[in-house]
């Protein structure tokens, strides 16, 4: 304690022995202790501000999620699955409620393309609520669907089908464009126009009109999209909806889409048939090599037979008197023979038939050796021109043009499918000419 006392004696007394007032250090302090306070406060008022963007921004993305929930549910969209049904996902009234939208909830419906209207519309009456018009007795609403007509002689109902059904139809935007749909109230003289009405027409068609029309409930879906994949969507029209959900706009898978799952399936089978294709052209190789030596060794036993003769008939005491019968004999059982030969394998008489014979023999051998499945082969084949057949129909529905080699991946491939199709459509050709005579 009296060295701790001595020390601050003497720094007093050495303070004021050298001109230094001991205020001036306390100063000092509190000027440290400002800026230290003003640092902090600099800092916290940094934090708050970051937080209150933060939050800012937060509130944004959530109104922005919240208001793409929004346009989601009142939207529907039409997908194909790898069964070639077709899955619509639709937003639907429904009584059982929830928190974030109390009276829609999506609906996934699976139906056939050969299903007509009218099944498609039971199965959204079954998810809906009933409605009662005038206190009358509930029933299920009317669902109509209505979809974009563009021709030169466009179809006018007589008459409006629901007198329940909300007028108001949202127009479609260009096909093919993201531009937003702009909606387009029908006018009163239009009253017995419920599901058609005129549109301006495109710009560069002339005096083309465009006019939504309603489908009758007997037409198949498959033949409904089909014409309803040039405007890339649908309306499905709910007699009693809410607010937004009167017309449901629906959209149409694109091309690729629609044939995703088919080009896929063809990719997939296209690469098997390659992998077999490699095997089998070796085999062929081979076995076309083979013929060609066993023509070539018939040659040589020809020339070896007339050879013989020669030699029997002018350089031996035979003579020809003595080779004659004998040449004509030999010749007239060979003929025989082969004749016989031909009758009982049930072919032509002809060296290109003899020469497949023997092809088609060794190739059988070699495909056994190296573990060639014929019948799976030919399945594939089968298959893969299915594949490309509706792909081709699909690609003509949607006016788009189509390259199957990018799916096929391969020459080989492609030259194979089109030598099943030229054997196929020979063989028809040649029934259909069989039937004719």
């Amino acid at each position: 304690m009296a060295r701790v006392t001595c020390g601050g004696l003497v720094g007093r007394q050495a303070q004021g022995a050298w001109g230094i007032p001991g205020r001036r250090f306390a100063h000092w302090d509190s000027i440290r202790e400002d800026k230290r306070e003003m640092r902090d406060e600099l800092e916290r008022l940094e934090i708050k501000e970051n937080d209150q963007q933060q939050g800012s921004e937060g509130e944004k993305g959530d109104q922005e999620s919240q208001s793409k929930v929004a346009s989601a549910m009142k939207k529907g969209k039409l997908l194909t699955t790898p069964s070639r049904l077709f899955k619509l996902l639709i937003p639907l009234p429904t009584a059982n409620h929830n928190s974030k939208h109390k009276d829609i909830e999506p609906i996934a419906i699976l139906v056939h393309p050969q299903q007509p209207l009218s099944y498609l519309e039971r199965l959204i009456q079954d998810e809906i609520p009933t409605v009662s018009i005038d206190n009358a007795k509930p029933r299920p609403p009317a669902v109509s669907f209505i979809a974009l007509q563009v021709d030169d002689d466009p179809v006018k109902p007589k008459k409006s089908m629901y007198e329940a059904t909300d007028a108001e139809v949202h127009r479609l935007g260009e096909i093919g464009a993201g531009v937003e749909a702009r909606q387009r109230r029908r006018r009163r003289d239009e009253e017995d126009d419920t599901y058609s009405y005129l549109r301006r027409g495109e710009p560069g068609k002339g005096n083309m009109e465009e006019r939504f029309i309603r489908w009758s409930q007997s037409t198949e879906i498959g033949d409904f999209v089909r014409d309803a994949s040039r405007a890339r969507e649908f309306i499905v029209s709910i007699e009693g909806g809410s607010a937004g959900l009167r017309q449901v706009q629906v959209s149409v898978p694109s091309f690729n889409q629609r044939t995703h799952f088919l080009r896929m399936r063809l990719r997939n089978i296209s690469g098997r048939i390659q992998s077999i294709a490699e095997i089998k052209h070796e085999c062929d190789a081979l076995a076309h090599r083979g013929a060609q030596r066993v023509a070539i060794g018939g040659f040589g036993i020809l020339s070896m037979w007339w050879y013989l003769v020669y030699k029997l008939t002018f350089e031996t005491d035979l003579g020809w008197d003595t080779m004659e019968p004998v040449t004509y004999l030999a010749s007239l059982s060979t003929l025989m023979g082969g004749y016989l030969w031909f009758l009982y394998h049930n072919r032509e008489i002809s060296y290109k038939s003899a020469l497949d014979f023997t092809i088609n023999a060794r190739q059988k051998k070699l495909y056994q050796t190296k573990g060639v499945d014929l019948q799976e082969w030919e399945s594939l084949i089968d298959e893969g021109n299915l594949l490309r057949k509706e792909i081709k129909t699909i690609a003509a529905e949607y006016n788009v043009v189509w390259d199957e080699k990018k799916d096929e991946r391969d020459e080989r491939v492609t030259e194979a499918l089109r030598k099943e199709r030229a054997q196929k459509n020979g063989s028809s050709r040649s029934k259909e000419d069989e039937e004719d005579d």
